[in-house]
């Protein structure tokens, strides 16, 4: 998806998430947003949702399929993982959780080519305890416009949760694809970017 955007001469940042709580995965992506000069656009898919909404000075949010927390919430008490993600997670001695790959296929790449599925696969990660249940210290979406996308066929956020979720922002776009369409469907995300980008 990166790699897209940039051949169409967007700038692209592509924070690493996954540090092992919710407060250093948004001071990650607080400083790729501090660093550039201009308010950029900030996509947040899934758990990312939870990241962005903390995120200060975006100029525009878009929150893919993701948790959108209010005051005191978390993406554990709005509805965490679906039954179908819960039965592919496998839990490690140290507390991290991980997908097995064949479930993990299924559940997060449902609708997406069989190559493309494989490699996401191939790159996810364990993912360390609590991270779900972080609450952000601030609310992004409350004075930053924003887009939630939801993707009708999600089977790891349930897309009547996804809905209740996009009432917080400012605009809301529904797509029939599952949980990952930057796998799957890269142009259609591509499109809403650079639509949204030219506003």
């Amino acid at each position: 998806m990166a790699e897209r955007l940039r051949t169409a001469g967007i700038e692209v940042v592509v924070p690493e998430l996954h540090r092992g709580s919710l407060s250093a995965d948004t001071a990650a992506v607080q400083s790729a947003v501090d660093a550039l000069a201009e308010p950029p656009l900030v996509l947040g898919h899934s758990y990312g949702g939870s990241v962005i909404t903390g995120v200060r000075g975006a100029g525009q949010l878009v929150y893919l399929t993701a948790f959108v927390p209010d005051t005191g919430e978390s993406a554990a008490t709005l509805g965490g993982a679906s039954p179908r993600l819960q039965e592919a997670i496998i839990p490690e001695p140290d507390g991290s959780t991980r997908l097995c790959p064949d479930l993990a296929a299924e559940v997060l790449y449902n609708g997406c080519p069989a190559p493309p599925a494989a490699w996401a696969v191939g790159l996810l990660r364990p993912q360390a305890p609590g991270c779900g249940r972080g609450v952000p210290l601030h609310h992004s979406w409350k004075d930053t416009p924003s887009t939630y996308v939801v993707c009708g066929q999600d089977r790891v956020i349930d897309p009547a949760l996804q809905r209740k979720m996009a009432a917080r922002c400012t605009e809301v776009r529904e797509w029939r694809t599952g949980h990952s369409p930057f796998v799957g469907h890269p142009g259609l995300l591509a499109e809403l970017l650079e639509e949204l980008m030219r506003r």
